[in-house]
């Protein structure tokens, strides 16, 4: 409740961006400083008993991840404030989306809010330091044993001003930087907000590009790197069955359902939210009938409440992604799902 009266009475008033900026920066100060970020961990963010399994024991990743809930790609660009976000209680954290250079993203305006909706739309264009900056700040948080112990996920996207035939060594260079101090990677090829983009999801363009980032990802880590693809929710049935069938061939580690939608009449860009959702589980639930129970499933796209988050994890995902709820929701949000879904998760099996 006090959350939800910040949010109208000051949070609005402030431009979206002004306002996302100022809130990572408090994330990532407050996630460094060890007895205030215990106390924040203990209010909000207290892990579940029991985590999601290591592969081992059928989980997704090689060690046991705390939380079903993490935290989608696109809010910490620059993994500047894992730290802080785990604090809140996310299960995970996605950084990115890294390009191979640096770049300014798209001009300004690029964020709006639809409060209405529960729902935020963006432009912003891969903003971000490049791949190399990207790997300097992993390498750092890696550098101590609290940052070794969250799990990230890097996410890769292509340069806008690199051309569609150079695209797969784009994605390699930065699976190179990256991948060895990321939990997994994930390929971008679903964003709407770099031109010419989400072309690069046909089989026949996908597959060089993740066959490019497996190899360099796992040369540079010195060890195999999890490998998934982000779509797109505006994909065919038959295409996410190809996309599907690849992931196969390739063995592929999984794939992230879904990148936010452009079925709106709202403007340029892409929107996230509660209206994606149905679409999402859609997306998920195919993807899980055409993969069968191997590759691991992240199921984002308008999840805002636990019954949400069940839906999802009903429609085959085995980890979920959030966003726009938890600027919606505050601070306390990330945490207080993630403990909820670890008493129903123990009841279900391991896929």
């Amino acid at each position: 409740m006090l959350y939800d009266l910040l949010y109208k009475t000051v949070l609005t008033r402030i431009d979206p961006e002004v306002i996302h900026d100022i809130c990572m920066d408090a994330i990532e100060v407050t996630g460094r400083v060890p007895i205030v970020r215990d106390v924040v961990r203990q209010m909000w963010g207290r892990r579940p008993s029991l985590p999601v399994p290591s592969a081992s024991q059928g989980g997704p990743f090689a060690r046991p991840v705390p939380g079903i809930l993490g935290l989608a790609a696109g809010m910490d660009k620059e993994g500047r404030a894992v730290e802080g976000l785990d604090m809140l209680g996310f299960g995970f954290v996605e950084v990115g989306t890294f390009t191979a250079r640096a770049q300014p993203g798209n001009d300004k305006p690029r964020m709006w809010r639809y409060p209405e909706m529960r729902a935020i739309r963006n432009r912003m264009g891969f903003n971000n330091d490049g791949a190399d900056e990207a790997a300097r700040r992993l390498r750092a948080l890696r550098s101590t044993p609290r940052g070794r112990s969250i799990v990230v996920g890097a996410n890769i996207g292509k340069t806008k001003a690199t051309e569609l035939e150079d695209a797969v060594e784009d994605y390699r260079y930065s699976a190179s930087r990256v991948a060895r101090w990321a939990d997994y990677l994930v390929v971008n090829v679903s964003s709407p907000n770099t031109p010419g983009l989400r072309s690069l999801q046909s089989v026949e363009s996908l597959r060089p590009i993740l066959i490019a980032v497996r190899e360099a990802g796992d040369a540079a880590a010195r060890r195999r790197v999890p490998l998934l693809v982000k779509i797109a929710p505006e994909l065919a049935d038959e295409d996410i069955d190809a996309v599907a069938d690849l992931i196969r061939e390739l063995e592929l580690d999984g794939v992230v359902a879904t990148n936010t939608t452009i079925a709106h009449d709202l403007g340029e860009g892409g929107l996230s939210g509660s209206p994606l959702l149905p679409r999402a589980l859609e997306v998920v639930r195919r993807l899980r009938a055409r993969l069968g129970e191997g590759p691991t499933i992240i199921g984002v796209g308008g999840i805002s409440s636990i019954m949400d988050a069940e839906l999802m994890l009903e429609a085959g995902a085995d980890l979920l992604q959030a966003y726009s709820a938890f600027i919606y929701n505050g601070p306390a949000w990330p945490g207080r799902i993630n403990r909820a879904l670890a008493v129903s998760h123990a009841r279900r099996p391991v896929r």
